[in-house]
């Protein structure tokens, strides 16, 4: 697990201002002006290796301010924006985790993980010599709507009052409940096989790498997850989040 160091600060980019007459959003405030504010929204680019709550614990201290939490985990090996609630703000995190986001990714067929991800070793291989781009496009088109979705082992849902992912990574099986959760688009990108890239749009609650286990197991080949980046959650885009450096 990554901390930041005493040394790091957040710097600002390039930010434009949301039009508030069309957004029901708070504009992101710089850091140098929170002193002043009762609440704030910090759209924030979270590193690689750094837990989401890592993120919300360096805002505290860049910020002074102890009343700070995050509205949509991003995993440690994915990256990309970070919504951080501050002060009263807090109290409005559920309307920004309900937005509509926006992923970038990689996946690579015919091997799987326990975790979908590269947390965990590889534990299975398959041949994907029968895959065509054809048959890429069409499941991907085929994933688009409300669909059931099961959780990842490694998760931090809780279970029995304990997070799913500690008991994984204690040789633990984790019985998870699917839930509904609505892909509103599913575009592959770029196909180098086993190499195929892809955006995803969706709602809350859609965990990509179910959806990449999902894709996998249906191509025959299975599948794991390489890279992922969030670059938009509602009106806020990763161009606009401030930067850990």
């Amino acid at each position: 697990m990554l901390y930041a160091s005493a040394k790091e600060q957040l710097t600002l980019k390039a930010m434009p201002i949301l039009n508030l007459s069309t957004s029901p959003f708070i504009p992101p405030i710089p850091p140098n002006q929170l002193h002043a504010q009762e609440g704030a929204v910090l759209p924030i680019a979270k590193p690689l290796g750094w837990t989401s709550f890592d993120v919300v614990k360096k805002v505290r201290i860049a910020t002074k301010v102890k009343k700070a939490g995050h509205a949509g985990t991003l995993d440690p090996l994915a990256t990309g924006l970070l919504i951080i609630c501050i002060g009263k703000q807090t109290k409005a995190i559920s309307q920004y985790q309900d937005l509509e986001k926006v992923y970038q990714g990689e996946l690579v067929l015919g091997k799987t993980t326990p975790s979908i991800d590269l947390e965990t070793d590889f534990d299975h291989a398959a041949s994907y010599d029968h895959v065509t781009a054809a048959a890429l496009y069409q499941l991907a088109a085929s994933f688009v709507g409300y669909i059931q979705q099961i959780p990842p082992a490694y998760s931090a849902i809780k279970t029995s009052g304990v997070r799913a992912y500690k008991q994984a990574r204690h040789g633990q099986r984790v019985m998870l409940q699917p839930r509904q959760v609505w892909i509103k688009d599913f575009a592959i990108t770029s196909i180098h096989i086993p190499m195929v890239s892809f955006e995803v749009t969706c709602g809350k609650g859609t965990y990509i790498r179910s959806l990449v286990r999902d894709f996998g197991e249906q191509l025959g080949t299975g599948a794991y997850l390489a890279s992922l980046c969030r670059t938009r959650i509602g009106p806020y885009t990763l161009q606009e989040a401030y930067e850990i450096v």
